[in-house]
């Protein structure tokens, strides 16, 4: 499955809930049983949120976005089938986010490519659902740290800390990806599933416990003049960028 949102693939309202329906149909399709997770648009797996959809809409808008990420959170944590994330371009944020609810990560061997939660440098903060998963994956002291100095890690550094599984040259991303893929679909389905559950069921029943509140919570961060303020300055600082 390719994401493909040029030029950088945020995870727009639109693009979350059409991969959320994918995962589905798949899910539903018992002929599927792993999925690879790449993308389209050169250079980069995915920026993160979309931060159009987080500044000058309504809160009503803002709860219909989280809820839908954390919709995507929740379906790919959680999913039946195998989920390898082929990381071919610079991952931070939301695309980090993504990749830690695969089972197995491939980054791509180039220094310019970094993954990692850096929401604080922007302002903002990983939802606590997000640093749980972040704590599974890499520990409790470095997660602390990652979190606090919105750490983006490059190849090397981050398969050290455990954000990813393997580095691999740059155009053998997806063939290392597909051989994972063929040692996890070794393994019985139901046996492979039922322990996934296992090992990842607390965290996600977390999130669907306190998923209302955690929604008025983004809601009324994001709506602060203060944070509207921050990322209308960042935003105009891209555009001027492009320009």
């Amino acid at each position: 499955m390719k994401f493909r949102n040029p030029p950088v693939n945020s995870l727009s309202l639109e693009l979350l809930t059409e991969l959320v329906i994918s995962l589905e149909k798949l899910e539903n399709d018992k002929t599927f049983r792993g999925v690879i997770l790449t993308s389209d648009c050169p250079r980069v797996f995915s920026a993160g949120l979309d931060l159009t959809e987080m500044c000058g809409r309504n809160p009503a808008h803002y709860a219909e976005y989280w809820k839908a990420m954390q919709e995507l959170w929740l379906r790919t944590y959680l999913s039946s089938l195998v989920l390898v994330a082929a990381i071919n371009g610079a991952c931070p944020a939301g695309g980090c986010v993504i990749a830690l609810a695969c089972d197995y990560r491939v980054l791509a061997d180039n220094p310019k490519y970094r993954i990692g939660l850096n929401e604080t440098l922007l302002g903002i903060i990983a939802p606590f659902w997000v640093k749980d998963a972040y704590v599974n994956t890499i520990g409790h002291r470095a997660a602390e740290q990652a979190l606090q100095l919105g750490l983006l890690f490059p190849p090397a550094e981050a398969l050290q800390v455990g954000l990813v599984d393997q580095v691999a040259p740059e155009d053998q991303v997806l063939s290392t990806a597909l051989s994972e893929m063929a040692r996890w679909l070794a393994i019985p389905d139901h046996a492979r599933q039922l322990t996934k559950n296992m090992m990842r069921k607390a965290t996600a029943d977390r999130l669907l416990r306190q998923r209302d509140a955690d929604i008025q919570n983004f809601v009324s961060f994001i709506c602060r003049d203060s944070i509207q303020k921050s990322l209308q300055v960042y935003l105009e600082k891209l555009r001027q960028r492009k320009g």
